[in-house]
């Protein structure tokens, strides 16, 4: 197996890192977490220089790539110092591009290069419904050629700063047994939109929302995709969307490692420098581990994306143990520097609540486990009674 970068993979990795030193200072990045969002001139300028149109159809002006390239991408994005929002940006195009009509698509492209941000986000969960997306009650009803959209959705990540969302609704019926979904295209300036902010601990660069949908009236063609597959669409980008969160999660903890390691090899105490502290040098080598196990997870989930290879389990299994391997790695970091890592005058702490945001955001690690264990026995399954059968978990 080869793990080493390309050349092209290396210029690109280069060419991000010489981009954020110059965009994403420090200073820039922090003034995203106070101001609860990115410079709009810092994302339109990720787009104008050409690194937000990877991943995305050369016939739009993108610029395609594997998963693999694209991990990589946005992990040295997040390895600035933050959970930057150009890399969900990205999970909103992918979505656009892969369900939207040819006007959908060109819309939300135009937009993009204009503003450096996607004309919407994506309102799923619910108050009732965060992981069992089979109770969310906000319904799309057909009445005279229009769409009448009504419900709450909550959590909704850049819904304060976004001019748009993707809605998942049920058609017609909000109970439990109707399977049937649907994704809309909805102004966040249409009659009856009502945006709440909501305040976290963690991530306030990219600020939730609670968004209430009063009789919103939408035409028929606001449909995204297929009418009735919204939940199945989900489910299609779900496994992508993990390999990009941990991707994120797993530069900034990289960050972390970098200041973690600067600090140890500096300080002194006791008359001597920390670094020869045997405890010390017990953190230090768990967050390498913790770092070198979700690099080499990722990457070869991508690796299989990439080659056809089903990754329903090993999205999940990811996620299930590279969101609180990349939170201890923080933690053990802001644990390294002490009084100091834990004030705000660093930047490990605001790492460390990114990180830990994620063992919810995206699918929380228990139902990860809900996800990927079923489908560990079912491979097993198969293993027994095939004796030929060859597979990989």
């Amino acid at each position: 197996m080869d793990f080493s970068y390309s050349e092209q993979q290396l210029e690109i990795k280069r060419g991000i890192r010489e981009w954020g030193k110059k965009h994403l200072t420090e200073e820039a990045i922090a003034a995203g977490y106070k101001n609860r969002g990115i410079a709009p001139e810092i994302a339109k300028a990720w787009v104008d220089d050409g690194w937000g149109m990877y991943g995305l159809p050369e016939e739009y002006g993108g610029k395609p790539v594997d998963h693999q390239t694209m991990a990589m991408i946005i992990e040295e994005l997040n390895h600035c110092g933050g959970n930057i929002p150009m890399a969900p940006n990205l999970l909103i195009m992918f979505d656009m591009v892969e369900f939207g009509t040819p006007e959908q698509i060109q819309y939300a492209v135009d937009y993009y290069k204009e503003n450096g941000y996607p004309p919407y986000c994506l309102a799923i969960s619910e108050p009732e419904a965060g992981s069992a997306n089979q109770y969310m009650t906000t319904t799309a009803t057909k009445k005279d050629g229009k769409i009448h959209i009504n419900g709450t959705k909550t959590w909704v990540t850049s819904g304060e700063n976004s001019d748009g969302f993707i809605v998942v609704c049920k058609n017609e019926d909000p109970s439990p047994e109707n399977k049937q979904m649907s994704m809309y295209l909805v102004p966040a300036n249409a009659k009856g939109v009502t945006i709440e902010p909501l305040n976290k601990i963690g991530m306030q660069i990219m600020p939730f929302s609670k968004v209430i949908f009063d009789d919103v009236v939408v035409d028929e063609s606001a449909l995204l995709g297929i009418e009735g597959k919204g939940f199945l669409q989900l489910m299609k980008n779900f496994e992508w969307e993990r390999c990009v969160l941990l991707a994120e999660l797993l530069g900034e903890a990289q960050a972390a490692m970098d200041d973690a390691c600067a600090w140890t090899n500096e300080r002194q105490q006791f008359g001597k420098g920390i670094k020869t502290f045997q405890l010390v040098q017990e953190h230090i080598v768990e967050m390498q581990i913790e770092l070198t196990n979700t690099r080499n997870f990722l990457y070869r989930t991508c690796w299989k994306m990439d080659n056809g290879i089903p990754v329903n389990n090993d999205a999940a299994m990811l996620k299930r143990y590279g969101a609180p391997a990349l939170t201890d790695c923080c933690s053990r970091a802001l644990q390294l520097m002490g009084g100091l890592g834990f004030t705000d005058e660093t930047r490990v702490s605001r790492l460390m609540l990114d990180c830990r945001g994620f063992q919810i955001g995206g699918g929380t690690v228990e139902i990860m486990v809900h996800i990927s264990g079923r489908g560990i026995l079912k491979e097993y399954a198969k293993a027994a009674e095939d004796p030929d059968y060859l597979w990989t978990i």
